[in-house]
């Protein structure tokens, strides 16, 4: 997508005000623009918007609320409700909102609009850089972020495992790196009969995506994601309402996507390699049961307790063939599970890893980006939970208690070999608009991450 960044000596100022500034800024202003404002009862609410006219009726500039420094609420992103409210043209900021980087950013996210299936233009304006901002660091950025939300938006009937396979290949084209896809009946051949038994249901061929990227003396970085394109639930099938937004189960691989481009896009000095395993979890005739037993790439059996928790399956093969060659960093990505939901709600995905270095440094780029992210414990006493009478282990314990921690200690059983292992349950969704936000598709955990291995691997 275009950049929303255009330097220009006529540029419109952006002035950001509080409540507590207001005053000293009204002041300042021209006596006509003054008694405007004052007409308009402009009180520099958050989020408040107010265009000050020239004398020959054009803008002089625009007045723009924030929340106080202290605030608790204060949102960084706030700046990114303007591409919606702004006239057509060039705008520069006055004055420094609360973080010139991140209101640059969140100006180039407000810009996004899904267009695939009707005229949704883009708002036609445009940002002279602030100083000493990395214009395109923040279009990496962006234009990452809405690779995501496109993924993410576009409904299943285009964007099954086929189609983001292609999406995938594409991407593995644009930046010289090396893609490979195994497909429906090679899953079992090639020891991956756990992503094969959640896909099989459908006439949508399961696959693994196997992307390469990167010098192989660099540091390895792997990056798994869920691609479940649509879950039904399988035979435990979820009620309407619970299936509403289910094309967004491949958030996931959205994500790692979005991160993977940053990352071959910034050049990080780093062997990446990005796993999907893209699957629909359909109902049919053959579709898999509860208290079916598989086998799983890493030996371990599996009794299936639930046929809707489903993606911890698919990514628990992925996540043994990416443990196989020891990375130095291991990341997995899904929309998991509604108990993360209940905890943290749908804006902070829960986070886990026994590396407590790591740790402190997610929590910390989480907090830089602007990129909610909050850390749950690997509860060892909950392991015993995932145990089954028939086989290794559940994919589901009984009860409600504790959902996103034993899906994380599933995932664990996976994970032997690499150095670092982190795991994120994000959404991957917006329900209702916020400023830099839309409602719908998110990139959720990548800015983070890419923050993160860009303080590592630069």
């Amino acid at each position: 997508m275009p950049s929303v960044f255009e330097t220009s000596s006529t540029a419109i100022p952006i002035t950001f005000v509080t409540k507590s500034s207001w005053d000293a800024v009204r002041e300042t202003l021209p006596p006509a623009q003054r008694q405007f404002a004052t007409a308009s009862a402009f009180a520099a609410k958050p989020g408040a918007y107010l265009a000050l006219p020239a004398p020959d009726g054009a803008i002089a500039q625009i007045l723009f609320g924030l929340e106080e420094d202290g605030a608790r609420s204060r949102d960084p992103f706030r700046p990114g409700a303007l591409p919606g409210l702004l006239p057509p043209g060039t705008y520069r900021f006055a004055n420094a909102p609360h973080d010139a980087r991140l209101a640059a950013l969140a100006f180039a996210l407000g810009s996004y609009r899904f267009a695939r299936y009707r005229k949704a233009d883009r708002p036609d304006v445009r940002l002279t850089p602030p100083p000493g901002i990395d214009a395109a660091e923040i279009d990496r950025i962006a234009e990452a972020a809405m690779l995501a939300r496109d993924l993410i938006n576009t409904p299943a009937n285009d964007m099954g495992p086929e189609e983001l396979a292609a999406s995938a290949q594409a991407l593995a084209a644009e930046f010289g790196a090396s893609f490979a896809c195994t497909i429906g009946e090679d899953l079992k051949a090639q020891n991956f009969p756990l992503i094969h038994a959640v896909g099989m249901a459908s006439d949508r061929a399961p696959r693994l995506i196997d992307i390469s990227w990167g010098d192989p003396a660099h540091p390895k970085v792997t990056l798994v994601g869920k691609g479940v394109c649509f879950d039904t639930g399988g035979l435990d099938l979820k009620p309407s309402s619970g299936m509403l937004i289910m094309k967004k189960d491949m958030g996931g691989a959205a994500n790692v996507l979005a991160l993977a481009r940053m990352v071959m896009d910034a050049k990080l000095k780093v062997r990446l390699r990005v796993l999907i395993p893209a699957v629909e979890n359909a109902v049919s005739g053959n579709a898999f049961r509860p208290l079916d037993i598989f086998p799983s790439r890493k030996g371990i059996t599996v009794e299936i307790g639930n046929t809707d928790a489903e993606g911890r399956l698919v990514l628990a093969d992925a996540l043994a063939l990416a443990d196989e060659e020891k990375p130095d960093l291991l990341i997995d990505l899904g929309t998991l599970t509604g108990a993360a939901r209940v905890a943290l709600g749908p804006d902070l995905p829960p986070f886990y890893t026994n590396d407590e270095a790591l740790a402190a440094d997610v929590a910390r780029c989480a907090v830089k980006e602007n990129d909610p992210l909050w850390r749950m414990p690997l509860w060892p006493a909950y392991d015993a939970w995932l145990d089954s009478k028939a086989a290794t282990i559940t994919n589901a314990p009984s009860g409600t208690f504790a959902g996103s921690i034993t899906c994380a200690l599933f995932l664990q059983r996976f994970v032997e070999q690499a150095k670092s292992w982190l795991h994120v349950d994000i959404y991957g969704w917006t329900p209702s608009a916020k400023p830099a936000r839309p409602e719908g598709g998110e990139c959720q955990a990548a800015r983070a991450l890419y923050t993160l291995l860009s303080e590592r691997y630069a």
